[in-house]
C-alpha cells in the first residue's frame, strides 16, 4: 500500500512552529525524508514514533542544534532555518527539556532555574517563587540541590529552568521515560498543567502511545523519517491512515472482509464502516474494546483461549469457529474463564484499509 499522509486542519498564522520539506542525513545515512509539520500556538503537539524514526533529530533541527540539509523551520512566524537562513539556538527563544533534565549538580534549585537569565535577573532571582509554584513545588525547594530531589522533582525544575526566559516554544525530548509509573503520571500532569498555564507552544517527543494520546492536543506519528499522520488523538485512534498506524497506537483486530452497502462482512459478522467506503474486498480494523463478550453466547461463537488480567481491564484472546483468533477487552470485574464458549458482537464502526491482493 502506498504510504499516505493525512492531516486535519489547516496551517494558519497561529502556527507556533511550522516545518516544511525538512531533510537531514548524518554522513551517508538519511534520517529525515521531507518532514512537514504544523504546531499551533499555545497547544501541545506530540511527535510519536519508535526509537530511530527521527523524532529527536526533528527536535534538534527545530531547536537549532543542527542544520537541516533542506527545508525550512518557522518559529513564531519567523524563518529560523532555510535556504540562506540559520539562526543559532540562543536567538530562537526556545526552551529544551531532555529525558534526564540535566540539572547542574553543584547549583541549588534556584540557581539552576535562573541559570539562563541575564546576570542582573540571576542575582535578583525574583522569578524563582513564581516558577516553582507554576511547576507545583513550594518555595522551600529553592535552597535544595539536585541530589536532594526525586526524579520527578528534577524534571519539574528542568521545566522551570526552560520557562524562566519566557520562551515562545518548549521542546520536550522523552522527559518522563526514565521515571517509574506512578511518578511519571504525577510529573507529566504537573508539567502539562504548567505549560498550559503559561500558554506555551510545546512539542513533546515520545514513543509512549498512551502518553501522546492523553496529553497532546494533536499527535503526529513518525515512521522512517516521515510524518505519516497528524491528527487529534481521537481521530488518530479511530481513523488511522493505514494498518501500521492502527497497530502502533493501540491493539487492533485485523480481519479480511467484503464491503457492500456501507457495511463489512467478516468473521465477526457484519459491522458498519465509514460512509462512502467502496464495495469489494478489504481489511477491517476493530479495536478490542469494541468487541462485546456475551457469556450466554449471543453473537458469533468463540472459545476463550487466554486471559491477561490488568486490574482495570482484561484482554481476552478467543478462537472463532472459522479459525481466526481475535482479542477483546472487557472490565476487570466481569470476564470469562479459559475454555468458556461465548458470543461476540462488535460495537461501533470499524476502520477500513488495504484492499487485499487478488
Amino acid at each position: 500500500m502506498r504510504e499516505q499522509v493525512r492531516s486535519t486542519g489547516t496551517t494558519t498564522a497561529r502556527d507556533g512552529v511550522r516545518v516544511a520539506g525538512l531533510r537531514k542525513s548524518y554522513g551517508t545515512v538519511p534520517v529525515l525524508h521531507g518532514v512537514d509539520l504544523a504546531v499551533t500556538e499555545g497547544e501541545l503537539t506530540a511527535v510519536l514514533g519508535r526509537s530511530g524514526c527521527g523524532k529527536t533529530t526533528l527536535l534538534r533541527l527545530v531547536a537549532g542544534f543542527d542544520r537541516p540539509d533542506a527545508g525550512t523551520v518557522v518559529v513564531g512566524g519567523r524563518e529560523v532555518a532555510g535556504p540562506g537562513t540559520f539562526l543559532p539556538p540562543e536567538d530562537r527563544r526556545i526552551g529544551y527539556v531532555t529525558q534526564d533534565g540535566n540539572l547542574f549538580p553543584h547549583l541549588t534549585v534556584a540557581a539552576n532555574i535562573v541559570f539562563g537569565l541575564p546576570l542582573r535577573d540571576r542575582r535578583a532571582r525574583r522569578r524563582v517563587p513564581e516558577l516553582l509554584e507554576l511547576v507545583g513545588l513550594d518555595e522551600g525547594y529553592a535552597r535544595r540541590y539536585p541530589h536532594e530531589l526525586s526524579g520527578g522533582q528534577q524534571q519539574r525544575i528542568a521545566l522551570a529552568r526552560a520557562l524562566a526566559p519566557e520562551p515562545g516554544i518548549v521542546l520536550l525530548d522523552e522527559p518522563f521515560s526514565s521515571l517509574d509509573v506512578e511518578l511519571r503520571e504525577s510529573t507529566r500532569r504537573a508539567v502539562v498543567a504548567a505549560l498550559a498555564a503559561a500558554g506555551t507552544t510545546t512539542i513533546l517527543v515520545t514513543h509512549d502511545q498512551s502518553e501522546a494520546l492523553s496529553l497532546a492536543s494533536r499527535v503526529a506519528v513518525m515512521r522512517d523519517g516521515k510524518i505519516v499522520q497528524a491528527d487529534r488523538p481521537a481521530d488518530l485512534y479511530h481513523n488511522p491512515v493505514d494498518g501500521a498506524v492502527a497497530a502502533f497506537v493501540g491493539a487492533v483486530v485485523a480481519l479480511p472482509a467484503t464491503v457492500t452497502d456501507g457495511g463489512a462482512t467478516c468473521a465477526l459478522g457484519r459491522v458498519p464502516v465509514a460512509d462512502g467506503s467502496p464495495d469489494g474486498p478489504a481489511t477491517v480494523l476493530i479495536r478490542p474494546e469494541q468487541i462485546t463478550i456475551d457469556i450466554v453466547g449471543s453473537g458469533v461463537s468463540a472459545e476463550v483461549l487466554e486471559i491477561e488480567f490488568y486490574g482495570h481491564d482484561v484482554l481476552v484472546r478467543l478462537a472463532l469457529d472459522e479459525g481466526s483468533t481475535v482479542t477483546a477487552r472487557c472490565p476487570g470485574f466481569a470476564f470469562p474463564t479459559v475454555g468458556d464458549v461465548v458470543g461476540l458482537t462488535v460495537r461501533g464502526p470499524a476502520g477500513l484499509h488495504a484492499p487485499r491482493a487478488g
